[in-house]
């Protein structure tokens, strides 16, 4: 399965990323590495994580890392998984 990004997520990661190294750059390159190990890991098992508590959609879920949270849409048909977004656990932007 290809791994899509969004636009949406990329700039919310990028601003996370950002506020994480104002304290300690080490630890914002060790939050990305970590979660694009998890990302990675989402299509040998699409459906491991709940579906998502944001949209209705049984092929959207969320991934929950370090109080973040990450919702992605699995989609067979198209053979892909499409990262939507990331924010703080709860609060979706």
């Amino acid at each position: 399965m290809k791994i899509i990004r969004s636009r949406k997520y990329q700039i919310n990661l990028l601003i996370i990323l950002q506020y994480i190294a104002k304290d300690k750059t080490s630890a914002s390159k060790n939050f990305q590495k970590e979660l694009d190990t998890q990302i990675k890991d989402i299509p040998n098992f699409p459906y491991k994580y709940k579906p998502s508590i944001y949209f209705s959609d049984l092929n959207i879920r969320d991934l929950t890392y370090k109080k973040h949270t990450i919702n992605y849409e699995v989609n067979l048909e198209k053979n892909t998984i499409e990262i939507l977004n990331i924010f703080n656990h709860n609060k979706p932007s």
